[in-house]
């Protein structure tokens, strides 16, 4: 079984919706006046930048506004007009506000884990996030996992990023010889239930946080869930035989 991070394991889906409006209206504001149209959180964060890589977010956020920014490389200081800088900043003030917050579980999710470790069932995280594997240590709950990739693996072996099944694949294979059809995948962005589709995983679990239940079934949810409360083993072993 793999998870993502952001919004099913943990509640931090809403600290880096805070710093993504936070960047883009600031960058809008600077390039287009008082007159721009803000980032609204409920349809761009989840159209456009929730579940992908950062760099990734601000190609598709700034492409749906026919803005089209210079790559620049590591170099490029936070907030610099270039993916990188922009992707640096978002990083940055995401991670001040872990610093600043701490990391909320979603305990019914954490119930969960513990219950599939229980029955001997591999687990596995597969987030963009390169922040991860600190915020899973923040939260306490890192050991609880048998295989990790994130947005720094992505990088170092070049994954494509969700929606391209990459990450889930490469996730499953460090989990065990396990085909996909016999493994579960929980999401709770429409470019993670897209990559659980595209890798052939035998049951897609989408979590809809709050008005994203049809978006989750058009991008390939079998199941969608309002709670993580609704997941037991008995119930996902259920709808994988279905």
């Amino acid at each position: 079984m793999v998870f993502d991070l952001d919004g099913v394991l943990t509640r931090t889906a809403r600290l880096h919706a805070a710093a993504w409006k936070s960047l883009f209206d600031g960058f809008l504001r600077a390039r287009e006046g008082v007159g721009f149209q803000p980032f609204d959180i409920q349809r761009d964060y989840l159209a456009y930048v929730d579940g992908r890589a950062r760099r990734d977010g601000v190609r598709t956020f700034l492409a749906s506004r026919g803005i089209t920014l210079p790559e620049g490389d590591a170099s490029d200081p936070e907030g610099a007009p270039t993916v990188e800088g922009l992707a640096a900043q978002k990083d940055h003030w995401f991670r001040d506000a872990i610093a600043r917050d701490g990391v909320e579980v979603d305990e019914h999710a954490v119930h969960l884990v513990r219950a599939l470790r229980d029955r001997g069932i591999t687990r596995g995280v597969a987030s963009s996030s390169r922040n991860c594997i600190p915020v899973l240590e923040r939260a306490g709950i890192l050991e609880l996992f048998d295989a990790i990739v994130d947005g720094n693996e992505l990088e170092r072996m070049r994954l494509a990023s969700k929606p391209a099944p990459d990450m889930f694949l490469e996730c499953l294979r460090r989990l065990g010889a396990f085909a996909p059809a016999d493994a579960v995948v929980v999401e709770d962005a429409t470019a993670g239930v897209a990559a659980g589709r595209a890798g052939g995983f035998g049951l897609v679990v989408g979590v809809d946080r709050g008005g994203n239940r049809d978006a989750l079934r058009d991008h390939g949810a079998h199941w969608v869930v309002s709670s993580m409360a609704e997941l037991t083993v008995a119930r996902l072993e259920a709808q994988l035989a279905r």
